[in-house]
Order: C-alpha cells, then structure tokens, then sequence
C-alpha cells in the first residue's frame, strides 16, 4: 500500500515521527508540494495526506489509483469532495485533536487584546519603566472581561470549549449557528446571527468556511458591532471580509482585533490588516501544539486503518 504524504511539514518539523503512518504501507513524506508537482508526487499512491495542498478534480481524475485521502485537519475545503465521491475516492478527516489548543489560543489573542503584555514587557526591557516617576504606568488600561458578552460563531466542540472559559472568566455567553443543539448548556444564549453581532463585546468565530459563508463578517455586520468590540478569528481567514475589518480598525469603531488565520496563507504583504491598527496576527499557529499534533497523528493512522478494514470512519461525504 503506498501512501504519499503531500505537505507534512506543519504536522511533523522533526518532533513528531510518523512512525504510526509508516508501518502501514509504504510511505513517502514530502515536506511541501507545489501545485505544479502534486499529480506527479501522488501518482501510484493508493492513500493521500494532505493538510492545506488542494486535491482538484484535475488532479484527481489523473490519479487513477487513488482510493483514500485523509485530511490532517478538521477542515476539509482544500479537498474536492464531490469529485472525489464521483471517483469512488473516500475523504475522512480527523474533526477533533486541536479542540484544547484552538480554544487556549482564543483566549492569548484575547487576553493580549485586553491586557497588551507583550507591549508592556518590550517596553519595561526598554527601560519605560525605570524612568517611571510612578510605581506604575500602562500604555493602555486593561481590559476586564468579567460580565462582558462573548459571541460565540459555530457551537461545535471547539466553541463549546470557548463558552466553558469565557464562562469560567465570568462572561456571559451568546452562539449562533445554523441550528440550535438540542442540548445547549443553561449558560449559554442562543441567538440569531445579527443579534450576537449588535449585543457582544467580543465576537470569537468558530465555524466552518462554507460556500455561502465566505466573507459574511463584512462591512454591514461589522457596522452592527458595539463600538469598542472585539473580533478573535482562529476558524478561517476568508471567513471575513478583511478590507472592512481594517477600515473598522482604522476608524476606531472596533478597539480591536485578533487573527490567526487570514484570506491568503502564507499572508500576503498586501493584506490589510497588516497596516490596521490594535490588530493581532499569528501565523495560524492555535493548533500546532505538540501534544495536539499528537493526537492528529495517532488519530490519521486510526483513519488509515478503519479505511484498509473495510470500515472507514470520519468520512466526510
């Protein structure tokens, strides 16, 4: 059974072995593939890995021995799906290991917002503080969470951990979704999308990108916003529209902002949210810990497995 992996780089840059994977065929790990070489490196194989390298239709229909494509992540956009159901191709994804990590991230991007440490300590290392006539001095009052309204976008497992912290923190809890779960907890309030958007201090987005979602947080849902709101994305870039994040940033309508994932990846210098203000970005960091990485390793060789019983799982069409 040869299996290629496309991109595992992001996966394993050296402290995470794919020895589970290995020792179930024959298997060749590229760190990166470029477009123009993925039919090439993909030829022959019978199973695929990828995380964030698109699998079109055209590659697809010259891969004629191809029968499985396990995704190393949640999100499963990057592969055509319905051209792989057409081919008999099966895709499975791997839809909880970050669910810890992503939700902890939410809150540094948060808590950096509202408190600024990093601009602090750069300071104080610059000698801000020692020149100080006061025992103390902030270049922006912190911000204290306690009994503001977080808005929770997408109450799947990730925004349910979200809701359990922002509770723990002494929030108080909208979400909205495309359905409300028959068992949302008592301390959570569902609402409608415009309605979240107009009563939460801090929006956080947790959803899946979608055809019909692409760029739904735009011009006019911003303008619903409470001036003075946050926005925290750690779902997907193209989920919003970042010309008007950054106009909203630059009006000062939004206090600010906080990303980790953008439109294009790796981020282009033109993006505009790099010259916006108060806006916070990582390099879609929030599901990289070790022991997250972990978990996606173990769980894609599981995935591997049920698929070579006859009995695959995860399978996302």
């Amino acid at each position: 059974m040869r299996i290629v992996v496309l991109d595992g780089y992001t996966l394993n840059p050296g402290d995470n072995p794919w020895d589970p994977i290995a020792e179930l065929g024959e298997l060749v790990v590229y760190d990166r593939t470029p477009v123009h070489l993925i039919v090439e490196r993909a030829r022959g194989a019978e199973i695929l890995l990828t995380n964030k390298t698109p699998i079109t239709s055209s590659s697809l229909a010259q891969l004629p021995d191809l029968r499985f494509i396990a995704v190393l992540a949640t999100g499963y956009d990057v592969v055509d799906v319905h051209a792989a159901r057409a081919r008999g191709v099966v895709v499975a994804n791997v839809p909880e290991y970050s669910t810890s990590s992503v939700a902890q991230h939410t809150f540094a991007l948060l808590l950096e917002l509202c408190h600024r440490v990093g601009v602090h300590d750069q300071v104080v290392h610059g000698g801000c503080w020692a020149a100080c006539p006061d025992f103390s001095f902030w270049l922006q009052a912190p911000v204290e969470l306690q009994d503001m309204k977080l808005g929770i976008v997408g109450f799947g497992r990730i925004g349910r951990r979200v809701a359990q912290i922002g509770s723990a923190l002494g929030m108080h809890v909208l979400a909205t979704g495309p359905r409300q779960p028959s068992d949302l907890p008592t301390s959570v309030q569902w609402v409608a999308l415009a309605d979240l958007f107009r009563q939460a201090d801090v929006v956080s987005l947790h959803c899946p990108l979608t055809p019909a979602n692409e760029r739904f947080v735009n011009a006019a849902l911003i303008a619903l916003m409470k001036p003075g709101a946050f926005l925290i994305n750690t779902a997907r870039g193209r989920l919003i529209d970042e010309g008007a994040l950054a106009d909203a940033l630059r009006s000062g309508r939004l206090a600010g902002a906080a990303v980790d994932v953008v439109s294009e990846e790796p981020i282009r210098k033109d993006n505009p949210l790099l010259t916006a203000p108060n806006c916070i970005i990582t390099p879609h960091m929030a599901w990289a810990s070790l022991a997250a990485r972990r978990r996606l390793m173990l769980a894609t060789a599981e995935n591997i497995r049920a698929f070579l019983r006859g009995a695959p799982v995860n399978v996302v069409w």
